[in-house]
């Protein structure tokens, strides 16, 4: 019999205000900066005293891009001095705050309330109807934090930033899984943190960014990124949590070609060096693959960039997520592949998504999200033409060449010769070197 959420299954209290922004920005604003008036219209951002645009095209999530981060040492002291607690964050919990605080989960300030937690999770946006995709939430088991208190949240010696308790409640964490992963059973990844990572409660409450976490890979905040764009072409991201191989290569530079895409356009390659499943390559391992397959590929076309983000294995619904946050680094597109975000059974080893449930969703949702989903092309490798869609293959009656993922680990961990059809000669290197 399978095992489910039901036995964590908890009541839920009565709701309070949330914390996210009462209503989407819409249309036309201003933003004052240094008396240097920014004019956002049609998803442009330009520079009246420059005259010339000075942002990525794609408008931030809600039509503002949040930045929590205090700039001050002066600032800074006198938040720590209004906390009467400390508190370690987990290294999801890390992520999630990050993302806050430098504007990835724009529109959010902090950490969802009940009421906003209860909104997302039923109809898959936030209490204003802006859509969201999964929700955002501080979990605990410390009974004695309430709301009110103003926590220092630390990153082992690091401060990281303060948070101001809104409400305390308990999750039924059963029905969060069912609507968010399809699934209660903690054979999914997500159902099995939910249930087993997580405290107790959850918390909604405010946060005040103080210094971003330190890491063996740098992370830039969206607006960050955004400087690095080019602002008149399409940018389309590339999500992965794996190292990226042959056939991923060829996946996202390709899709560059696609009508959907404008001349010009460039693609962002953005992998989440975060916590993903358990038996997944290390993110710091990760990151050394992308470096030097970075320097090996360079071209002006591809940009690379890290992301710290925690995967849910949610599939259709992490797919909004994901467009969500690109959409916040300034991305315009997203390459939605097969079994997006998907995750089999630990025990059974079924799937718990269909293989284009995360596209089909990410289209019908695509308009409302403002972000243009591009399908990835199911690609294969052949002894005449390398590598060519699937349909070409069998339409030309071409030699394919397969090496399944559990062929290759086999491979890397014995020592054998890698075709390098299948993987990149310096990221094998990289993958032995750190096995």
């Amino acid at each position: 019999m399978k095992l489910t959420l039901a036995v964590f299954a908890i009541a839920t209290t009565a709701a309070s205000a949330f914390v996210t922004p009462s209503s989407a920005s819409v249309g036309r604003f201003v933003i004052a900066a240094n008396n240097n008036a920014v004019v956002v219209a049609n998803d442009v951002t330009f520079n009246r005293r420059r005259g010339q645009l000075n942002a990525a095209k794609q408008a931030p999530h809600g039509g503002k891009l949040v930045d929590l981060i205090l700039k001050t040492d002066a600032e800074k002291s006198a938040a720590v001095a209004k906390c009467t607690k400390t508190l370690q964050l987990s290294p999801r919990q890390l992520c999630d705050v990050e993302l806050i605080m430098n504007g990835g989960f724009s529109p959010l300030t902090g950490f969802m309330d009940e009421l906003t937690y209860g909104h997302v999770v039923d109809n898959v946006a936030l209490p204003n109807g802006l859509i969201f995709g999964l929700p955002v939430v501080f979990d605990t088991d410390d009974e004695t934090m309430k709301p009110g208190d103003i926590v220092l949240l630390k990153d082992g010696e690091r401060d990281i930033a303060t948070i101001t308790f809104t409400d305390k409640y308990l999750p039924d964490k059963a029905y969060e899984c069912k609507k968010c992963y399809g699934t209660s059973e903690i054979e999914h990844p997500g159902a099995l943190m939910v249930a087993t990572e997580r405290g107790k409660y959850y918390m909604g409450g405010h946060i005040t960014g103080l210094n971003l976490p330190v890491r063996d890979f740098v992370c830039k905040t969206p607006s960050e990124v955004r400087a690095t764009l080019p602002d008149d072409v399409d940018v389309v991201a590339f999500q992965c949590r794996n190292p990226v191989h042959r056939a991923h290569y060829e996946l996202f530079t390709r899709a560059l070609d696609d009508p959907l895409v404008g001349p010009g356009g460039v693609v962002l390659v953005h992998p989440t060096c975060g916590p993903t499943q358990a038996d997944d390559i290390s993110g710091v391992v990760r990151y050394k693959t992308y470096e030097v397959l970075k320097e090996e590929t360079k071209n002006d076309r591809t940009r690379w960039e890290y992301l710290p983000y925690s995967m849910h294995m949610a599939g259709p619904r992490e797919a909004i997520q994901h467009m969500m946050i690109r959409k916040n680094f300034g991305c315009t597109h997203f390459i939605i592949g097969r079994d997006m975000a998907g995750s089999k059974s630990s025990v059974t080893g079924d799937d718990y998504y269909g293989a284009y449930d995360a596209q089909d969703y990410a289209m019908a949702k695509s308009a409302e999200l403002g972000v243009t989903p591009v399908p990835s092309l199911n690609l294969v490798y052949t002894e005449e033409e390398g590598y060519v869609t699937a349909d070409e293959a069998k339409a030309r009656g071409l030699n394919e060449k397969k090496l399944s993922g559990t062929k290759f680990r086999q491979m890397l961990r014995g020592g054998e010769d890698i075709p390098e059809w299948f993987a990149f000669k310096s990221v094998v290197e990289v993958l032995r070197a750190n096995a």
